[in-house]
């Protein structure tokens, strides 16, 4: 009676693991972003219409940005991928991946092994060289940051910032990214060492500022904004630096140094830009 029972359970047991294989392998997720899949094996959401995903691989071109190297196309068919043969005369095909990029699958271990995929393409190690330098991890972390991944950002800047903390675009990079983060209190002492080192970087004083406002220190922040715009060249950051410090009055509700903050705004803004326009509803919802 025992043994029966044993056996039994047993049988239920490989039933159980069977089925659990074959779904894991054909199961795929469409829940990962582009950046959280960096030297993955992916596969892409197919239309209604198809019957085929697209899949390839992902990493970063140091110059170039995000990128997918697409392989070929695979098929599901009876609990099993299907490798659809590509034409081997088109050699790589690229997509430079933008933050509209939809969500995709990173592959399993089985997954990349029924596809008969190595751990990662022979290539990749080309793209690779020099990834301890600080230019590298500048760029990584550029990259990283100009998609909106700063949590990602912070690794790859940290570590060059150990290594060579003035190095060009380096400090605002990290800034940038704590600023994004709401981290004010850890961007301020990265740009107030940046301005010590060059005083005439416009751009230092746009995001210290903003990290200013981020803590509530208003005074401050206008004091580094005007640094900021009298330094600063160009009138789009102008209207920048002026739209933030407007929208600090607004939410004091202190109408003098909004309506001159406001002027500031208009008289670098476009019109009918997206500042200039901010300007107009501050005003219109004023006693609201």
């Amino acid at each position: 009676m025992k043994q029966t029972l044993k056996i039994t359970i047993l049988s239920l047991i490989l039933i159980s693991n069977i089925g659990f294989s074959q779904n894991n392998l054909t199961e795929l997720k469409f829940d990962t972003k582009f950046y959280n899949a960096i030297d993955k094996w992916v596969a892409f959401p197919k239309k209604d219409t198809d019957s085929t995903y697209a899949y390839g691989f992902i990493y970063i071109d140091n110059q170039a940005g995000f990128t997918f190297n697409y392989e070929t196309n695979f098929q599901i068919k009876e609990q099993e991928l299907i490798n659809i043969k590509s034409d081997s005369n088109i050699g790589f095909i690229k997509y430079r991946l933008e933050p509209n990029t939809s969500p995709v699958s990173v592959l399993t271990e089985k997954q990349i092994s029924a596809l008969k995929l190595p751990k990662e393409p022979e290539w990749l190690s080309l793209y690779k060289e020099g990834s301890n330098k600080v230019s590298y991890l500048k760029q990584e972390g550029y990259h990283y940051n100009h998609v909106g991944a700063c949590e990602l950002a912070l690794k790859p800047l940290l570590k060059a910032y150990k290594i060579e903390p003035h190095f060009e675009g380096l400090e605002f990079e990290l800034a940038y990214a704590y600023n994004h983060l709401g981290k004010f209190e850890e961007a301020i002492p990265i740009l107030e060492k940046a301005i010590k080192n060059n005083s005439k970087n416009f751009y230092f004083y746009r995001e210290l500022g903003y990290s200013y406002l981020g803590l509530n220190k208003i005074v401050e922040a206008e004091k580094t904004y005007r640094k900021g715009i009298k330094m600063s060249d160009n009138n789009f950051e102008k209207s920048e630096m002026s739209v933030n410090m407007s929208q600090a009055y607004f939410k004091l509700k202190n109408k003098k140094k909004f309506d001159e903050w406001a002027k500031l705004t208009r008289s670098y803004a476009k019109e009918n830009s997206k500042y200039a326009q901010y300007i107009d509803y501050f005003e219109q919802n004023w006693d609201k």
